[in-house]
């Protein structure tokens, strides 16, 4: 998350202040809108700490709803507007997708309720370590790349099991919006061999922020040294926050597909940038009565 060289397992992105708007850019709510937004948010984080709780005692299919349930009333609850678009596979799959913000863990399990595949130091979060840890997440330990074969074979278990894996093969949070700002190396591979392995389809997923009236934003993005409580304030300022999660027709790995070649592919559907509506037709012009000496100009239809 941080500014530095590059380096092969624990990636970092070019970003610094300079990728956030700038005071007064995006359009803001109100102090009384912004406090209640912090008490709905902390209100759900309480639901969590007793959803960590259950999660272990439900279900599968009762586990996955209310993973979704909470996300998506979390992220409303923080003023965040969730869109969604595509269609995801019924069979278990690898779901990969861009990095910008911590909010992109809440827009996917609000869509696909997956594990998550996360940096070990989540487990010591709040509320959020539990919750994750108890949704069945994977923690990878950065600082030790000999436990990345373990994490991969983690990661194969869960598909195995009819559970949906999620990462963020970036390995890095970026601004998204300046191409000098993205991380060296692109989408890390070592991810894809579990889809591989097993034979899953991997299912790119485009992540996306809009602000009121701006086309795009960085509002959300969590970048540099700034803390979790900057980024946080910052979204609950925001008026007309969404998040638009767009799953990207599948690929199908076969069990000699090289990793590298199926991040790349991957890599290309999420930069792709989606497609513009066509505008609709002009309508023809029509046709006028001409003024007759003596008479009036008709516009009846």
């Amino acid at each position: 998350m941080t500014r530095g060289g590059h380096d092969l397992w624990r990636p970092t992105s070019g970003c610094g202040p300079a990728c956030l708007p700038v005071p007064g850019q995006v359009p803001a709510v109100s102090a009384a809108r912004w406090t209640g937004r912090l008490a709905a948010g902390l209100g759900m984080l309480l639901v969590g700490v007793g959803l960590a709780a259950l999660l272990p005692l439900l279900p599968a299919r009762e586990r996955r709803t209310m993973i979704r349930g909470w996300a998506w009333a979390t992220a409303r609850a923080l003023g965040v507007r969730l869109v969604a678009r595509g269609r995801l596979p019924r069979q278990p799959a690898l779901l990969v997708a861009n990095h910008a913000s911590w909010l992109d863990a809440l827009a996917v399990l609000a869509v696909a309720p997956a594990c998550l595949v996360a940096k070990s130091d989540i487990r010591a979060w709040p509320v959020i370590g539990r919750l994750a840890g108890a949704a069945g997440a994977v923690f990878v330990d950065r600082t030790r790349p000999r436990d990345l074969p373990g994490a991969v074979a983690r990661m194969a278990a869960a598909l195995r099991a009819g559970r949906p894996v999620a990462v963020f093969p970036e390995g890095t949070t970026w601004c998204g919006s300046t191409t000098g700002c993205r991380p060296v190396g692109g989408f890390r591979p070592a991810a894809f061999q579990a889809a591989i392995d097993v034979g899953v389809p991997v299912v790119p997923l485009r992540l996306g922020y809009r602000c009121a009236t701006t086309e795009a934003t960085t509002t959300a993005a969590f970048l540099g040294d700034e803390t979790l409580w900057r980024s946080l304030r910052r979204v609950l300022a925001a008026r007309e926050l969404e998040v638009s999660v767009v799953a990207t027709a599948a690929l199908h790995p076969t069990r000699d597909t090289d990793r590298g070649a199926l991040a790349r592919a991957a890599e290309a559907a999420v930069r792709l940038p989606p497609a513009r509506p066509p505008r609709p037709p002009v309508p023809a012009p029509r046709p006028v009565r001409p003024i007759l000496p003596g008479g009036t100009l008709d516009l009846a239809t």
